[in-house]
C-alpha cells in the first residue's frame, strides 16, 4: 500500500514518487552522478530527503533493474539460497541480476515464505505416510502366519493348510505301516540276540543263560504263526 504524498514539517515530501520526480532525479544522476546523496535532493530540484532519493534510484531507477514478476527458476533460486544462507537479502541479491535485496525480501515476506512451509510441510507428511507404510509391510512379512508356502503341484498353500496336508500324510504312513506289520511275515534277526555277558553281570545276580530269551523268541512265532491263519 503506497502513502499518499503530504509535506512533513520540514517542507520535505513524503510519500509516493510522481513521474515528474522520478524525471528529475533520473536526469540529474546520468548527468552528475550521485556522490553525496545528502546534498543532491536541493541540487536536482526535489523536495526530498537523501535516503528518499537513494533508495528510489537504487531500488527503481537504475537501468539494471529488473522489475516485475518473478519468474518460478527465480522463485527456486530465492527459496534455496534463503536455505542456504538465511535472511542475508544483500547476498542473496548478489545471485540474482537486477533484483535488489529490498524487493527480493518484500517477495520472500509476501509470497514465497508461506509457499514454502506448505511444501515442507507436505513433504514431511509423505515421508511419515511411506515410512508407515513400510512399517505395516515388514510388519505382514515377518508374520510367520502369513507367509505363503508353494506346494508341490505349484499352487500357493498357508502355514496352516501345510501343516494339515504334513499331519495327514504321517497318518497315512502310519496306517500303511500298521497294515504291512499285520500282513507280512516276522522274522526275527538272531544278531541282535546277545548270548554271551559280561562277567560283571553274572557276577551281580544275572544269569548267563540264553534260555529265556529262546522262550520268548519261541512265543512270539507262535503268536504270529496264529494271527495269520486266523
Amino acid at each position: 500500500m503506497v502513502r499518499t504524498p503530504f509535506y512533513d514539517k520540514n517542507g520535505l515530501k513524503k510519500g509516493a514518487w510522481s513521474t515528474e520526480e522520478d524525471n528529475k532525479l533520473r536526469a540529474y544522476i546520468q548527468k552528475f552522478g550521485h556522490s553525496n546523496w545528502r546534498k543532491l535532493p536541493r541540487s536536482a530540484g526535489l523536495s526530498r530527503c537523501g535516503k528518499s532519493c537513494r533508495l528510489r534510484w537504487m531500488n527503481y531507477l537504475r537501468p539494471n533493474v529488473k522489475l516485475g514478476n518473478y519468474t518460478e527458476e527465480e522463485d527456486l533460486k530465492i527459496t534455496k539460497l534463503h536455505d542456504e544462507l538465511g535472511n542475508k537479502w544483500s547476498m542473496i541479491a548478489t545471485r540474482l541480476p537486477g533484483r535488489t535485496d529490498n524487493e527480493i525480501k518484500n517477495h520472500w515476506h509476501t509470497h514465497l515464505k508461506n509457499r514454502t512451509k506448505k511444501i515442507s510441510r507436505k513433504s514431511k507428511e509423505l515421508k511419515e505416510q511411506s515410512a508407515g507404510i513400510r512399517e505395516a509391510e515388514n510388519g505382514i512379512c515377518s508374520d510367520p502366519s502369513n507367509q505363503i508356502l508353494e506346494s508341490s503341484d505349484n499352487k500357493p498353500v498357508s502355514g496352516a493348510e501345510w501343516v494339515a496336508g504334513d499331519c495327514l500324510l504321517t497318518l497315512e504312513t502310519l496306517e500303511q505301516s500298521f497294515e504291512n506289520f499285520w500282513t507280512e511275515p516276522f522274522f526275527m534277526e538272531d544278531t541282535y540276540i546277545q548270548t554271551t555277558y559280561p562277567a560283571s553281570l553274572a557276577e551281580g545276580g544275572f544269569s548267563t543263560s540264553p534260555s529265556r530269551f529262546n522262550d520268548g523268541i519261541d512265543l512270539i512265532h507262535q503268536v504270529m504263526q496264529e494271527l495269520q491263519e486266523n
